[in-house]
Protein backbone atom coordinates (compact mmCIF):
# COMPACT_ATOMS: atom_id res chain seq x y z
CA UNK A 1 0.00 0.00 0.00
CA UNK A 2 1.71 3.32 -1.20
CA UNK A 3 2.16 5.73 1.80
CA UNK A 4 0.33 8.41 3.40
CA UNK A 5 3.66 9.97 4.97
CA UNK A 6 4.82 13.24 3.02
CA UNK A 7 8.49 11.83 4.23
CA UNK A 8 8.58 8.53 2.55
CA UNK A 9 11.11 7.93 0.45
CA UNK A 10 10.87 9.58 -3.66
CA UNK A 11 8.86 12.63 -1.99
CA UNK A 12 5.92 11.76 -3.84
CA UNK A 13 2.52 13.44 -2.84
CA UNK A 14 0.48 11.46 -0.51
CA UNK A 15 -2.43 9.05 -1.76
CA UNK A 16 -4.94 10.97 0.86
CA UNK A 17 -4.56 14.33 2.39
CA UNK A 18 -2.85 14.76 6.00
CA UNK A 19 -4.08 15.19 8.99
CA UNK A 20 -3.15 18.07 11.11
CA UNK A 21 -1.06 15.76 12.91
CA UNK A 22 1.03 14.84 9.88
CA UNK A 23 1.04 17.95 8.62
CA UNK A 24 3.07 18.91 12.25
CA UNK A 25 5.38 16.36 11.49
CA UNK A 26 6.59 17.42 7.88
CA UNK A 27 6.92 21.19 8.89
CA UNK A 28 8.83 20.46 12.17
CA UNK A 29 6.30 22.35 14.16
CA UNK A 30 3.41 21.43 16.96
CA UNK A 31 0.02 20.77 16.48
CA UNK A 32 -1.87 23.79 18.06
CA UNK A 33 0.83 25.39 15.52
CA UNK A 34 -1.08 23.71 12.37
CA UNK A 35 -4.42 24.39 13.95
CA UNK A 36 -3.79 28.20 14.44
CA UNK A 37 -2.99 28.22 10.68
CA UNK A 38 -5.94 26.01 9.60
CA UNK A 39 -8.23 27.85 11.45
CA UNK A 40 -7.65 31.49 10.63
CA UNK A 41 -5.99 32.21 13.94
CA UNK A 42 -3.06 35.11 13.05
CA UNK A 43 -0.86 34.30 15.78
CA UNK A 44 1.85 32.65 13.68
CA UNK A 45 4.83 33.62 12.28
CA UNK A 46 4.88 34.16 8.86
CA UNK A 47 7.44 31.86 7.39
CA UNK A 48 6.02 29.47 9.56
CA UNK A 49 2.74 29.96 8.14
CA UNK A 50 3.55 30.28 4.42
CA UNK A 51 5.24 27.14 5.22
CA UNK A 52 2.29 25.11 6.79
CA UNK A 53 -0.05 26.56 3.77
CA UNK A 54 2.20 25.22 1.12
CA UNK A 55 2.36 22.05 2.62
CA UNK A 56 -1.79 22.43 2.48
CA UNK A 57 -1.71 23.38 -0.98
CA UNK A 58 0.34 20.94 -1.99
CA UNK A 59 -0.70 17.71 -0.17
CA UNK A 60 -4.42 19.01 0.98
CA UNK A 61 -5.51 18.56 4.27
CA UNK A 62 -8.33 15.92 6.22
CA UNK A 63 -10.12 17.32 9.40
CA UNK A 64 -10.64 14.88 11.78
CA UNK A 65 -14.27 13.22 11.78
CA UNK A 66 -15.29 15.51 15.14
CA UNK A 67 -14.23 19.09 13.37
CA UNK A 68 -17.21 21.28 13.51
CA UNK A 69 -19.17 21.92 10.52
CA UNK A 70 -19.33 24.81 8.16
CA UNK A 71 -21.35 27.71 9.56
CA UNK A 72 -24.80 28.17 7.68
CA UNK A 73 -24.23 31.13 6.56
CA UNK A 74 -22.98 32.73 2.83
CA UNK A 75 -19.82 35.12 2.42
CA UNK A 76 -20.94 38.15 0.34
CA UNK A 77 -17.97 39.87 -0.40
CA UNK A 78 -17.99 43.13 -2.11
CA UNK A 79 -15.54 45.76 -3.70
CA UNK A 80 -17.77 48.30 -2.36
CA UNK A 81 -21.40 49.07 -1.61
CA UNK A 82 -22.35 52.40 -2.56
CA UNK A 83 -25.56 51.72 -5.31
CA UNK A 84 -28.73 49.84 -6.84
CA UNK A 85 -25.72 47.48 -8.25
CA UNK A 86 -24.94 46.11 -4.81
CA UNK A 87 -28.67 45.57 -4.11
CA UNK A 88 -29.58 43.61 -6.96
CA UNK A 89 -26.64 41.25 -6.37
CA UNK A 90 -27.92 41.30 -2.77
CA UNK A 91 -31.71 40.28 -3.82
CA UNK A 92 -30.49 37.32 -5.88
CA UNK A 93 -28.23 36.30 -3.58
CA UNK A 94 -30.69 36.16 -0.54
CA UNK A 95 -33.74 34.21 -2.99
CA UNK A 96 -31.16 31.23 -3.18
CA UNK A 97 -30.08 31.83 0.18
CA UNK A 98 -33.22 31.35 2.14
CA UNK A 99 -34.58 28.27 -0.15
CA UNK A 100 -31.38 26.59 1.77
CA UNK A 101 -31.95 28.34 5.19
CA UNK A 102 -28.72 29.75 5.11
CA UNK A 103 -27.57 33.47 6.23
CA UNK A 104 -26.01 36.10 3.74
CA UNK A 105 -23.02 37.61 5.15
CA UNK A 106 -21.73 41.11 3.73
CA UNK A 107 -18.03 41.81 3.57
CA UNK A 108 -16.84 45.07 1.85
CA UNK A 109 -13.27 45.12 0.97
CA UNK A 110 -13.16 49.43 0.95
CA UNK A 111 -12.60 49.57 -3.10
CA UNK A 112 -9.38 47.03 -2.75
CA UNK A 113 -9.12 45.07 -6.35
CA UNK A 114 -8.06 42.08 -4.48
CA UNK A 115 -8.88 41.07 -0.71
CA UNK A 116 -6.46 42.60 1.89
CA UNK A 117 -3.70 40.51 3.65
CA UNK A 118 -5.79 38.47 6.89
CA UNK A 119 -9.29 38.32 4.90
CA UNK A 120 -8.72 35.24 4.12
CA UNK A 121 -7.84 34.19 7.89
CA UNK A 122 -10.54 35.87 9.00
CA UNK A 123 -12.92 33.97 6.55
CA UNK A 124 -10.97 30.44 7.79
CA UNK A 125 -12.03 31.14 11.24
CA UNK A 126 -15.45 32.28 10.45
CA UNK A 127 -15.30 28.97 8.21
CA UNK A 128 -18.69 29.61 6.31
CA UNK A 129 -20.69 27.39 3.59
CA UNK A 130 -19.53 29.15 0.48
CA UNK A 131 -18.23 32.87 -0.71
CA UNK A 132 -19.56 34.74 -3.20
CA UNK A 133 -17.30 37.60 -4.28
CA UNK A 134 -18.44 40.44 -6.46
CA UNK A 135 -16.32 43.16 -8.82
CA UNK A 136 -12.86 41.56 -7.62
CA UNK A 137 -10.65 38.64 -8.29
CA UNK A 138 -9.06 36.13 -5.70
CA UNK A 139 -4.86 35.85 -5.35
CA UNK A 140 -3.63 32.28 -6.61
CA UNK A 141 -2.76 32.21 -2.55
CA UNK A 142 -6.13 32.98 -1.87
CA UNK A 143 -7.78 30.70 -3.61
CA UNK A 144 -5.65 27.97 -2.58
CA UNK A 145 -5.78 28.54 1.32
CA UNK A 146 -9.89 28.32 0.54
CA UNK A 147 -9.88 25.30 -1.67
CA UNK A 148 -7.83 23.42 0.69
CA UNK A 149 -10.30 24.30 3.25
CA UNK A 150 -13.06 22.76 1.67
CA UNK A 151 -14.35 26.67 1.38
CA UNK A 152 -16.30 26.71 -2.36
CA UNK A 153 -16.12 30.31 -3.93
CA UNK A 154 -17.56 31.95 -7.05
CA UNK A 155 -16.71 35.18 -8.68
CA UNK A 156 -20.02 37.70 -10.12
CA UNK A 157 -18.93 39.64 -12.73
CA UNK A 158 -15.05 39.59 -11.92
CA UNK A 159 -12.80 42.48 -12.76
CA UNK A 160 -9.77 40.59 -13.58
CA UNK A 161 -9.39 37.30 -15.19
CA UNK A 162 -10.10 34.48 -13.16
CA UNK A 163 -7.97 31.29 -12.63
CA UNK A 164 -8.68 28.36 -15.00
CA UNK A 165 -10.59 26.44 -11.92
CA UNK A 166 -12.46 29.43 -10.33
CA UNK A 167 -15.80 29.17 -10.96
CA UNK A 168 -17.34 32.70 -12.44
CA UNK A 169 -20.66 34.16 -13.72
CA UNK A 170 -20.73 37.20 -15.51
CA UNK A 171 -23.00 38.63 -18.34
CA UNK A 172 -22.66 39.16 -22.48
CA UNK A 173 -20.72 42.54 -22.47
CA UNK A 174 -18.93 42.51 -25.59
CA UNK A 175 -22.65 41.55 -27.02
CA UNK A 176 -24.21 44.46 -25.06
CA UNK A 177 -21.61 47.03 -25.63
CA UNK A 178 -22.33 45.67 -29.78
CA UNK A 179 -25.88 46.62 -29.24
CA UNK A 180 -26.01 49.78 -27.78
CA UNK A 181 -23.68 51.38 -30.77
CA UNK A 182 -25.60 49.57 -33.29
CA UNK A 183 -28.77 51.02 -32.03
CA UNK A 184 -26.81 54.43 -32.25
CA UNK A 185 -25.71 53.46 -35.96
CA UNK A 186 -28.90 52.67 -37.14
CA UNK A 187 -30.46 55.84 -35.92
CA UNK A 188 -28.17 57.67 -38.32
CA UNK A 189 -25.06 58.64 -35.52
CA UNK A 190 -21.65 58.35 -36.41
CA UNK A 191 -19.92 60.84 -34.02
CA UNK A 192 -20.41 58.45 -31.34
CA UNK A 193 -18.14 58.46 -28.00
CA UNK A 194 -17.55 56.19 -25.24
CA UNK A 195 -16.87 56.63 -21.81
CA UNK A 196 -15.18 53.37 -20.32
CA UNK A 197 -15.03 51.59 -16.84
CA UNK A 198 -11.44 51.45 -15.37
CA UNK A 199 -9.02 49.47 -17.79
CA UNK A 200 -8.32 46.74 -15.80
CA UNK A 201 -12.21 45.94 -15.73
CA UNK A 202 -12.63 42.59 -18.03
CA UNK A 203 -16.39 43.69 -18.81
CA UNK A 204 -15.19 47.15 -18.96
CA UNK A 205 -13.19 45.96 -22.42
CA UNK A 206 -15.61 43.49 -23.66
CA UNK A 207 -18.43 46.78 -23.93
CA UNK A 208 -15.47 48.57 -25.38
CA UNK A 209 -14.56 45.91 -27.87
CA UNK A 210 -18.24 45.28 -28.72
CA UNK A 211 -18.52 49.63 -29.74
CA UNK A 212 -15.34 49.10 -31.89
CA UNK A 213 -16.74 46.01 -33.22
CA UNK A 214 -20.08 47.57 -34.34
CA UNK A 215 -18.05 50.98 -35.60
CA UNK A 216 -15.99 49.22 -37.57
CA UNK A 217 -18.50 46.34 -39.09
CA UNK A 218 -20.41 49.57 -40.02
CA UNK A 219 -17.49 51.19 -41.72
CA UNK A 220 -17.32 54.11 -39.45
CA UNK A 221 -13.92 54.59 -38.01
CA UNK A 222 -13.32 55.51 -34.36
CA UNK A 223 -12.09 58.56 -33.21
CA UNK A 224 -9.45 58.16 -30.82
CA UNK A 225 -11.06 61.94 -28.84
CA UNK A 226 -14.32 60.17 -28.84
CA UNK A 227 -12.98 57.28 -26.37
CA UNK A 228 -12.86 58.68 -22.95
CA UNK A 229 -11.42 56.30 -19.46
CA UNK A 230 -13.87 56.69 -16.81
CA UNK A 231 -14.40 54.53 -13.59
CA UNK A 232 -18.17 53.68 -13.34
CA UNK A 233 -18.89 56.73 -11.20
CA UNK A 234 -21.66 59.32 -11.99
CA UNK A 235 -18.28 62.86 -11.21
CA UNK A 236 -16.10 60.53 -14.24
CA UNK A 237 -19.06 60.72 -16.44
CA UNK A 238 -19.88 64.49 -15.92
CA UNK A 239 -16.04 65.18 -16.26
CA UNK A 240 -15.44 63.24 -19.85
CA UNK A 241 -19.23 64.55 -21.06
CA UNK A 242 -17.84 68.26 -20.24
CA UNK A 243 -14.36 67.93 -22.44
CA UNK A 244 -16.34 65.88 -25.24
CA UNK A 245 -18.79 68.70 -25.35
CA UNK A 246 -16.09 71.17 -25.95
CA UNK A 247 -14.80 69.53 -28.48
CA UNK A 248 -14.76 71.14 -32.16
CA UNK A 249 -16.43 68.56 -33.38
CA UNK A 250 -18.38 66.97 -30.37
CA UNK A 251 -20.31 63.47 -30.55
CA UNK A 252 -24.01 63.55 -31.45
CA UNK A 253 -24.14 60.54 -29.11
CA UNK A 254 -22.60 58.90 -26.00
CA UNK A 255 -22.28 55.20 -25.40
CA UNK A 256 -21.87 55.47 -21.35
CA UNK A 257 -20.72 52.18 -19.75
CA UNK A 258 -22.53 52.04 -17.37
CA UNK A 259 -26.39 53.64 -15.88
CA UNK A 260 -24.13 55.99 -13.29
CA UNK A 261 -21.55 57.19 -16.03
CA UNK A 262 -24.40 58.37 -17.89
CA UNK A 263 -26.14 60.01 -15.47
CA UNK A 264 -23.17 62.25 -15.57
CA UNK A 265 -23.45 63.07 -19.06
CA UNK A 266 -27.35 63.98 -18.24
CA UNK A 267 -25.94 66.76 -16.15
CA UNK A 268 -23.28 67.67 -18.78
CA UNK A 269 -25.58 68.11 -20.98
CA UNK A 270 -27.89 70.23 -19.01
CA UNK A 271 -24.94 72.65 -17.90
CA UNK A 272 -24.60 72.94 -21.61
CA UNK A 273 -27.65 73.89 -22.57
CA UNK A 274 -28.12 70.52 -24.81
CA UNK A 275 -31.27 68.63 -24.61
CA UNK A 276 -31.39 64.97 -24.47
CA UNK A 277 -32.18 63.41 -26.87
CA UNK A 278 -32.57 66.43 -29.51
CA UNK A 279 -29.24 67.03 -29.20
CA UNK A 280 -27.60 64.58 -27.86
CA UNK A 281 -28.35 60.37 -27.71
CA UNK A 282 -27.25 58.78 -24.70
CA UNK A 283 -26.94 55.07 -23.95
CA UNK A 284 -26.23 53.61 -20.56
CA UNK A 285 -25.41 49.72 -19.02
CA UNK A 286 -26.88 48.08 -16.49
CA UNK A 287 -30.10 48.95 -16.16
CA UNK A 288 -30.39 50.16 -12.29
CA UNK A 289 -33.93 51.04 -11.43
CA UNK A 290 -33.08 54.43 -11.20
CA UNK A 291 -32.58 54.11 -15.52
CA UNK A 292 -36.63 54.97 -16.01
CA UNK A 293 -36.76 57.55 -13.54
CA UNK A 294 -34.36 59.95 -15.23
CA UNK A 295 -35.58 62.62 -17.59
CA UNK A 296 -36.40 61.37 -19.78
CA UNK A 297 -36.17 57.67 -18.91
CA UNK A 298 -32.49 56.22 -20.06
CA UNK A 299 -32.17 53.63 -23.01
CA UNK A 300 -29.39 51.39 -21.85
CA UNK A 301 -28.30 47.75 -21.77
CA UNK A 302 -30.05 45.48 -19.47
CA UNK A 303 -27.60 43.62 -17.12
CA UNK A 304 -28.95 40.38 -15.19
CA UNK A 305 -27.27 41.14 -11.52
CA UNK A 306 -30.14 40.00 -9.61
CA UNK A 307 -30.29 35.99 -11.99
CA UNK A 308 -25.98 36.66 -12.09
CA UNK A 309 -26.22 36.44 -8.39
CA UNK A 310 -28.56 33.66 -7.99
CA UNK A 311 -26.81 31.94 -10.24
CA UNK A 312 -23.57 32.10 -8.59
CA UNK A 313 -24.90 30.85 -5.39
CA UNK A 314 -27.08 28.32 -6.32
CA UNK A 315 -23.40 27.13 -7.90
CA UNK A 316 -21.77 27.76 -4.41
CA UNK A 317 -24.63 25.38 -2.70
CA UNK A 318 -24.05 22.59 -5.07
CA UNK A 319 -20.23 22.82 -4.35
CA UNK A 320 -20.63 23.00 -0.69
CA UNK A 321 -22.35 19.74 -1.28
CA UNK A 322 -19.93 17.82 -3.37
CA UNK A 323 -21.64 17.89 -6.03
CA UNK A 324 -19.69 18.80 -9.72
CA UNK A 325 -21.13 21.86 -11.61
CA UNK A 326 -22.07 21.41 -15.40
CA UNK A 327 -19.57 25.33 -16.42
CA UNK A 328 -17.17 26.54 -14.50
CA UNK A 329 -17.85 29.94 -16.42
CA UNK A 330 -21.37 31.06 -16.83
CA UNK A 331 -22.43 34.39 -18.89
CA UNK A 332 -26.00 35.26 -19.14
CA UNK A 333 -27.48 37.30 -22.01
CA UNK A 334 -27.50 41.15 -21.67
CA UNK A 335 -31.05 42.83 -23.51
CA UNK A 336 -31.17 46.45 -25.25
CA UNK A 337 -33.73 48.54 -23.75
CA UNK A 338 -35.10 51.20 -25.67
CA UNK A 339 -36.35 54.08 -23.51
CA UNK A 340 -36.41 58.27 -24.60
CA UNK A 341 -32.34 59.10 -24.27
CA UNK A 342 -32.00 58.17 -27.90
CA UNK A 343 -33.02 59.87 -31.09
CA UNK A 344 -31.78 60.58 -34.75
CA UNK A 345 -29.11 62.86 -34.90
CA UNK A 346 -30.27 66.96 -35.87
CA UNK A 347 -30.24 67.67 -38.94
CA UNK A 348 -26.53 69.93 -39.65
CA UNK A 349 -28.33 74.04 -39.68
CA UNK A 350 -31.17 72.64 -37.84
CA UNK A 351 -31.74 74.65 -34.85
Amino acid sequence: MPSTDPRAPGGGAPTRPLTSAQIAAHAGVSLATVSKVVNGREDVAPRTRALIEDIIRRHGHRRQKRAARPAAVLELVFRQIRDSYHIEIIKGVQYVAREHRLAVVLSELQGRQTPGHGWVEDVLYRRPTGIIEVYSVLTDTQSGQLRSRGIPFVLVDPNGEPAHASPSVGASNWNGGLSATRHLLQLGHRRIAVITGPEHALASRARVDGYRTAMETAGVPVDPALVRLGDYRAEEGLRNARELLRLPDPPTAVFACNDALALGVYRAAAEAGMRIPADLSVVGFDDLRPAQWTVPPLTTVRQPLTEMAATATTMVVKLARGEPLAQTRVELATELVVRDSTAPPRPEGAS
